[in-house]
C-alpha cells in the first residue's frame, strides 16, 4: 500500500468511481424525467376536433380575441396518450395544461398558468400543434398532462428499465476502462522513479557508472538529470581521488626511498655518518613535510576552513616584496625577473601573506619552465573594481589539450618527468594551492598559453570597500 503506483491507482479508482456513479445517477434520473415529460405531451391525432374548432373560430372572427370562453367550455378527450397502447388512462381528477399561442409563439391563453405575458418554452414548441387556416399557421396549441399522470405501461416500463440497464452498463464499462487506464498511467508515472531508485542503490553500492534515462514528466526528468549530474560528479571525484592517492604515494615514495636507502647504506657502513649525509637526509624530510603541509592546506580550503586575515592591502608593495625575495633564486637559475606595477593601484581586500604565497607559487612554477637566459615578468594593474596580477614566462608553453588540467592536483603535462632536478623541492601542488587561495579571497585565476610561446598566469583580487 505504500507503493506510489498503488496509491495513484487507488486515487484514480476513487475519482473514477465517484464520477461514474454521480454521472450514472444523474443520467438515470434525468432520462426518466425526460421520458415522462415526453409522455405528458399527447399526440396530435387525439385533438383533431379541438384543432378544427379553433381553426373555425379564427376563420370566423379573424382574431383570437374571446377564444378563452371557447377553450373553457370545450371538452377534452381523455383517451390514452398513445393510441395503440390501451394499458393506461389518465385519472379524471387530473386536469391537462392547455396553452394557445399565436403563430409567432406568444402565449394567448394558458389554462393552468398565471396571467402573464410569455412565449412558448422549448418543450412546448416541440410538442405544439399547428392551427391552420387556408394552409397558413394562425396559432399553436399545446396540451400537456401533468407528468405524474403519465403512468407507465408495460412497454414504457420495459423501455425505462432497458435505458437504466444501458446506463448502468455504460457506467461500469467507463469505470473499468478508467481503472485500467489509471493503472497504466500510474505505472508509467512511477516507472522512472523506480528506475531512479534502482540506479541510486547501485550507485551506493559503488557502481559510479550508473546513469538513468531522462524521461517522464518535466519534474521527474529534472530529478533524473540531477541524478546523472550527481553521478558524473561522484565519478569524476572518485577519479581525482584515485589519481591523488596514486600521485601522493608516488611523491612520498621518492623521498622515503632516498631516506631508506641512505639510512641502510649508513647502517651497512657504505656511507659515513657525516654532516653532508645528514643534510641530504634532512632535505628529504623537509620535502615530505612540505608535501604534507600542502595537502593539509588543500584539505582546509576544500572544507572552507582556511584561515584568512582579509584586510585592505597595498598590492604594489606585496608585488615588489615578493619579487625581491625571489630575485636570488631567479639569478641562480639564470632567469631575468622583472616586476611592474602599472599605474596607481587601489587597495585590495586580501590576506597579504596568502597573496604573497600565490605570487611565489606562480613565480616558482614559471622559473621551473623557463630555460636559462629566459625571462619572467610579474605585473599588477587596476581594472574596473579589482586588481589583476599576471606572471608571464618565456618557457615552452602549455599545449591546448593540457590547459583544462593545469590547476589539478599533482598533474603534470609530462608524467615521465616526476620532478625537475632544478626544482626538486616542489610538491606538484603549487598551482592547485594558488587556485584555492585566490578563490577563497573572492578572486579568479586562469592561464593563457600557446605551445612554444610561453605561458601567462593571471588572477584578480577585489578592491577594498571604501568607507
Amino acid at each position: 500500500m505504500n507503493r506510489l503506483w498503488v496509491q495513484l491507482t487507488l486515487a484514480f479508482a476513487v475519482v473514477i468511481l465517484v464520477t461514474a456513479g454521480t454521472v450514472g445517477v444523474l443520467a438515470n434520473l434525468r432520462a426518466g424525467e425526460a421520458f415522462r415529460l415526453y409522455l405528458s405531451y399527447s399526440p396530435g391525432d387525439l385533438y383533431e376536433p379541438l384543432l378544427e374548432g379553433l381553426s373555425a373560430y379564427y376563420e370566423m372572427h379573424g382574431t383570437w380575441e374571446g377564444v378563452e370562453s371557447l377553450l373553457q367550455v370545450m371538452p377534452l378527450m381523455r383517451e390514452p396518450m398513445m393510441g395503440r397502447r390501451r394499458s393506461f388512462t389518465f385519472p379524471e381528477e387530473r386536469s391537462p395544461q392547455v396553452v394557445l399561442a399565436d403563430h409567432k409563439g406568444r402565449v394567448l391563453y394558458d389554462r393552468l398558468g398565471p396571467d402573464m405575458v410569455r412565449r412558448l418554452t422549448r418543450d412546448e414548441e416541440a410538442a405544439a400543434l399547428d392551427i391552420l387556416v387556408d394552409g397558413n399557421v394562425v396559432g399553436r396549441l399545446v396540451i400537456a398532462w401533468p407528468m405524474e399522470s403519465a403512468i407507465l405501461g408495460p412497454l414504457e416500463q420495459r423501455f425505462v428499465a432497458r435505458l437504466r440497464q444501458l446506463l448502468a452498463i455504460g457506467a461500469a464499462l467507463a469505470g473499468g476502462l478508467g481503472l485500467v487506464l489509471g493503472l497504466a498511467l500510474s505505472r508509467s508515472l512511477t516507472a522512472p522513479l523506480q528506475r531512479l531508485a534502482s540506479a541510486a542503490r547501485a550507485l551506493a553500492a559503488g557502481d559510479l557508472a550508473q546513469r538513468v534515462e531522462v524521461t517522464g514528466s518535466a519534474d521527474v526528468a529534472d530529478v533524473a538529470q540531477a541524478f546523472n549530474e550527481m553521478a558524473e560528479g561522484l565519478e569524476e571525484a572518485e577519479r581525482l581521488r584515485h589519481n591523488l592517492i596514486v600521485d601522493v604515494a608516488h611523491e612520498l615514495r621518492t623521498p622515503l626511498s632516498v631516506l631508506q636507502g641512505n639510512l641502510q647504506a649508513i647502517l651497512d657502513d657504505v656511507y659515513p655518518l657525516d654532516r653532508a649525509e645528514i643534510t641530504r637526509l634532512y632535505d628529504e624530510t623537509r620535502l615530505l613535510s612540505r608535501l604534507v603541509d600542502d595537502l593539509r592546506e588543500l584539505a582546509l580550503a576544500d572544507a572552507g576552513e582556511l584561515r584568512l586575515n582579509l584586510q585592505a592591502t597595498d598590492a604594489g608593495r606585496v608585488v615588489q616584496a615578493t619579487a625581491e625575495s625571489l630575485s636570488p633564486a631567479a639569478q641562480a637559475q639564470g632567469v631575468t625577473l622583472t616586476a611592474e606595477v602599472r599605474g596607481s593601484l587601489p587597495q585590495i581586500q586580501a590576506d597579504p601573506d596568502r597573496l604573497a604565497q600565490v605570487l611565489r607559487n606562480l613565480l616558482v612554477n614559471a622559473f621551473r619552465h623557463t630555460p636559462t637566459g629566459g625571462s619572467v615578468t610579474l605585473t599588477a594593474s587596476a581594472t574596473a573594481d579589482e586588481v589583476e596580477f599576471a606572471v608571464s614566462d618565456t618557457g615552452e608553453g602549455i599545449a591546448a589539450e593540457d590547459l583544462p588540467h593545469i590547476f589539478e592536483r599533482l598533474w603534470r603535462a609530462d608524467r615521465s618527468r616526476t620532478r625537475d632536478e632544478r626544482w626538486a623541492g616542489g610538491s606538484g601542488l603549487g598551482l592547485s594551492i594558488a587556485k584555492s587561495l585566490v578563490e577563497a579571497q573572492g578572486g579568479r585565476i586562469w592561464v593563457e598559453s600557446k605551445q612554444s610561446q610561453g605561458a601567462t598566469f593571471r588572477f584578480t583580487m577585489p578592491s577594498a570597500q571604501q568607507e
